[in-house]
């Protein structure tokens, strides 16, 4: 016999109120399945042996259990010693962004500075150089090229275009993350 839920109704019982028994019935279980019923025995060598092994039964290894050929040797290459660059984010704490003076004008790498253009500006990388951005505060990522050389303030090592700082929704000079494009 199985105890099954009948219908409930739209309220649903809290962790204090008891399960009124009268919202169960009791139905035989045979009734309902007019096949024979079957059982799947467990996977588990444990489980299947349960009751079939008693006190008075000897278990017995085999004795000639034929031993495994050895493995013909494989010529394979030493391996070599190598660097694996890993490109994880590095921390500027002094990002600015630079843009209205210089809009109209040509920046180093050849290309006419205007306000779409995406780009960052840094001493000493080759132009078209692909660098990635990540603004801490909101999580936006851009992956811009080198386009100019700059920032000509001590201690700042990136410029960005103004197109990129408002696609970073970071037009301040401040915090910043950076990894190889």
């Amino acid at each position: 016999m199985v105890a099954v839920p009948g219908s409930v109704g739209s309220s649903v019982p809290g962790i204090a109120e008891s399960v009124d028994a009268a919202l169960f019935r009791e139905v035989d279980v045979a009734s309902l399945s007019r096949a024979t019923v079957v059982t799947i025995p467990p996977l588990d060598p444990a489980y299947r042996s349960d009751g079939r092994i008693d006190a008075s039964a000897v278990l017995v290894e085999p004795l000639d259990v034929p031993a495994l050929p050895d493995r013909a040797p494989i010529d394979q290459p030493e391996a070599r010693a190598r660097v694996i660059f890993i490109n994880a984010w590095r921390y500027d704490p002094e990002i600015s962004f630079y843009g209205p003076g210089f809009y109209g004008k040509r920046t180093a790498c050849g290309l006419a500075y205007t306000t779409t253009i995406m780009g960052v500006a840094h001493r000493s990388l080759p132009c078209g150089t692909m660098v990635r951005f990540r603004n801490p505060y909101n999580g936006a990522e851009i992956v811009v090229p080198v386009i100019d050389r700059g920032p000509y303030v001590p201690g700042r090592t990136w410029d960005l275009s103004g197109a990129a700082c408002t696609a970073l929704g970071h037009c301040w000079t401040g915090p910043i993350y950076w990894k190889w494009g």
